[in-house]
């Protein structure tokens, strides 16, 4: 049985994901300055926590972002910013999920020079909530408060922020179709960069001019891969679709899955391309998503 559009039933738990390997390479170089470059290697992470609401929902966020030291190992919770000016990449938890469970897409996005606020979501297996838009929203509200950050006077995000880039948005399953909402239904227009894992189509493309990657396993028995792949026909470009053959709903999330490493690489450039303006990584892409059980296909102009 297929699903249709806001009909969608029985999710079942999104998979957790571990700490992954590192994607990028040797020492950082932060960005700084009114024009951002791309840091050129990985970054150590911090973490720090937050107790939003948006009206009478809570919203617990966990931010992760680039610290000083070297990369590898776990968050340090409350450690400084490293030197320089990051963009925004927002993760959404799937269903059971929290601000911890997929730490292999936080802690890569948050290493390769972006600062990840991940949400809690106060109803986390509540599948009405997604299709009502109360999770879009709420990722709306932490996008709002993340970027407020950057003028608390004295605060440890204070200067670090670029709030002029736009922002990344990115998930898995219900966080997944959080995350196209944002594009579709229930829009936000600062948002540059969406990556939906796993989703269904939430709807009818709004105006947003965001770049969208789609990714999900043709063998998906809990998020039908043809309506992701409706979901992608019907946007113009920039977009692009990963697809790993064979797969299931969350295996290629996990590291030591075989096309672990592409679903890695190909989400963290694909937020270096449109939210650091790095060419060098669009043109990695290609590549990045290419190889023995994966398929590629994108209209990057």
């Amino acid at each position: 049985m297929s699903f249709s559009r806001r009909t969608f039933l029985g999710l079942t738990a999104a998979a957790t994901a571990g700490l992954g390997t590192p994607l990028l390479g040797s020492a950082p170089h932060p960005a700084s300055g009114a024009e951002l470059s791309a840091p050129r290697g990985q970054f150590a992470i911090g973490v720090r926590q937050f107790n939003w609401s948006r009206g009478a929902r809570s919203l617990f966020t966990k931010v992760f972002y680039p610290a000083p030291g070297a990369p590898g190992g776990a968050p340090v919770p409350n450690a400084p910013l490293a030197a320089g000016v990051f963009p925004v990449a927002e993760w959404s938890h799937g269903m059971g999920g929290n601000s911890d469970s997929y730490a292999s897409q936080t802690h890569a996005i948050a290493s390769a020079g972006f600062i990840c606020p991940a949400p809690s979501f106060s109803d986390n297996t509540n599948l009405g909530s997604v299709y009502g838009g109360e999770w879009s929203r709420d990722v709306s509200e932490v996008i709002t408060r993340t970027l407020a950050l950057n003028d608390a006077t004295g605060g440890p995000f204070a200067g670090h922020i670029d709030t002029a880039a736009g922002v990344g948005v990115s998930g898995h399953s219900m966080g997944g179709m959080t995350t196209h909402g944002l594009v579709t239904a229930w829009p936000d227009d600062r948002i540059a960069a969406a990556v939906p894992v796993a989703c269904v189509d939430m709807g009818n493309p709004a105006s947003v001019g965001a770049g969208v990657l789609f990714i999900h396993g043709d063998r998906d028995p809990t998020c039908d891969y043809a309506l992701a792949r409706r979901a992608y026909q019907e946007l113009r470009a920039p977009k692009a679709f990963l697809t790993h053959v064979g797969a299931d709903h969350a295996a290629y999330l996990n590291p030591g899955f075989p096309t672990f490493g592409r679903t890695q690489n190909t989400l963290v450039d694909w937020f270096r391309w449109l939210l650091y303006d790095d060419t060098a990584a669009r043109d990695r892409l290609h590549g990045d998503a290419t190889g023995e059980g994966t398929r590629w296909e994108a209209a990057l102009a």
